[in-house]
């Protein structure tokens, strides 16, 4: 949930699906409705407007969406449904998605404006309008904050449909990146995640030569929030240059590199502007100076023309890199692409197979990285008490910052009560890593000063 406020107040649920790009449109979105008095929560419910933050990468992406619309519209029939994000830009979904009951359909241009065009419609309605007393947001927006530096791509992979809905790449001018760094900070947030379209790309359209590393630089200069993080770069973006910057223990050991095929012939009829050799290079040039880092990924499988032996090298690929989670993504046909219009598409059987043994592959990738920290003590930074399966006790959840899920009691803050407080939420607290949990591993709360709780070198 992103926050509460009075009975009173006008509630608005965002529901967002997809990248951390949308993640980061909808916390702006929430701190503003927020600042004018309204109730903002992230679940299906009835509202006075419910906002769909919609995807389409995928054709599974484009089915949620309108999924989303259609229950909006069921859960509120008098409400204010908008759809927004890049289904809305696909224009094969625009007037389907007003058939299935949108009433605004907003491109990513004008996500900025929703906030003030629905707080001018209920004023006209004789309802909350702007002027009320700003109220601060709650720990929803205040353990990791999502910061756009950087919209839009100019590269043209075959199978994405991006560059259509985000547009050309814009980045945020580095004085501005700070300023919302500082701003998330004084509201309390831990953790700050850098996120866009391209974000290796930042600053080129600024005329900076290395614009990720003087982004970084000056964040790690002018501001002094515990963690920052980077939502995703591309193979080609890593140079011990930048990798220096991780010295600083406030730079998360974190990175996402899509990999997509680890095969050079199906990298090339993707167009993506790396080798296999390269991203093997690159992944041991991160290992070798972070030899705790979570190094992530994404897969497509099924790709136009992917024959068995492309497939197995892609599955030994992942195998021999040993990510800390891989994301799976059968290919998905996107009017508009390269890729859309080649002869030789994948049988879905075939996909489907593909699909389940890198599925199984990912599983037992992810097991073996977090087993590798198992009697460890690492920070974590803790979010919020939830329970893993209906009708089971509420734990609490935290990540550390090498991006492991951590678990642990939320009776008394901790299983052995050694917890300063009940309340963990956006503490971060050293916990010792246990057995395997769900997605995560058991954490149990080690004694901690918590007025010093992060390391800064």
């Amino acid at each position: 949930m992103f926050s509460q406020s009075s009975s009173s107040a006008r509630t608005v649920a965002i529901l967002t699906l997809g990248c951390k790009l949308n993640q980061a449109d909808s916390q702006a979105l929430a701190r503003e409705l927020l600042a004018h008095g309204c109730q903002v929560i992230d679940r299906p419910a009835p509202a006075d407007a419910l906002i769909i933050n919609a995807c389409s990468v995928t054709h599974v992406a484009d089915r949620k969406s309108r999924h989303l619309v259609r229950l909006a519209r069921r859960l509120a029939p008098e409400a204010t449904v908008v759809l927004t994000g890049c289904y809305e830009q696909n224009g094969s979904g625009h007037d389907l998605a007003q058939r299935l009951g949108a009433d605004w359909l907003v491109a990513n241009a004008d996500k900025p404006g929703i906030a003030q065009r629905l707080l001018r419609h209920w004023q006209e309605q004789g309802g909350l309008g702007p002027g009320r007393k700003a109220i601060e947001p709650s720990d929803g927006l205040r353990t990791r904050a999502f910061v756009k530096v950087q919209e839009g791509c100019n590269e043209v992979c075959a199978f994405c449909i991006v560059p259509r809905t985000r547009g050309r790449e814009r980045s945020v001018p580095i004085g501005e990146v700070v300023a919302e760094v500082l701003a998330r900070q004084a509201a309390g947030v831990k953790e700050v995640v850098l996120t866009g379209t391209q974000v290796g790309n930042y600053g080129r359209d600024l005329g900076l030569c290395q614009g990720p590393r003087e982004l970084l630089v000056a964040l790690l200069t002018e501001t002094t929030i515990p963690r920052l993080r980077l939502s995703s770069l591309q193979a080609q973006d890593i140079s011990e240059s930048l990798l220096r910057l991780w010295q600083n223990r406030r730079l998360c050991p974190h990175f996402h590199l899509p990999l997509q095929s680890g095969s050079d012939h199906i990298l090339a009829a993707m167009r993506r502007r790396y080798t296999v050799d390269q991203f093997r290079q690159a992944v041991a040039l991160i290992r070798r100076w972070l030899p705790d880092v979570a190094v992530t990924t994404d897969v497509i499988v099924g790709f136009p023309g992917e024959g068995d032996d492309d497939f197995q090298r892609t599955h030994d690929l992942c195998q021999e890199l040993a990510f800390a989670a891989i994301h799976v993504f059968p290919y998905s046909r996107r009017p508009g692409t390269l890729a859309a219009l080649a002869k030789e598409q994948v049988p879905d059987a075939v996909k489907r197979q593909r699909l389940e043994r890198m599925l199984e592959l990912a599983r037992t990738s992810a097991d073996a990285f977090r087993a590798r920290f198992r009697g460890r003590t690492l920070d974590v930074l803790w979010e919020e008490a939830r329970a893993l399966l209906d009708g089971q006790p509420p734990l609490w959840r935290g990540l550390t910052d090498n991006y492991l899920r951590v678990y642990t009691s939320a009776r008394d803050g901790s299983a052995s009560g050694r917890c300063p407080g009940f309340d963990l939420t956006n503490r971060l607290l050293p916990a010792r890593l246990g057995q395997p949990l769900g997605d995560g591993l058991w954490g149990e709360l080690e004694p901690a000063d918590d007025a010093s709780p992060v390391r800064v070198d």
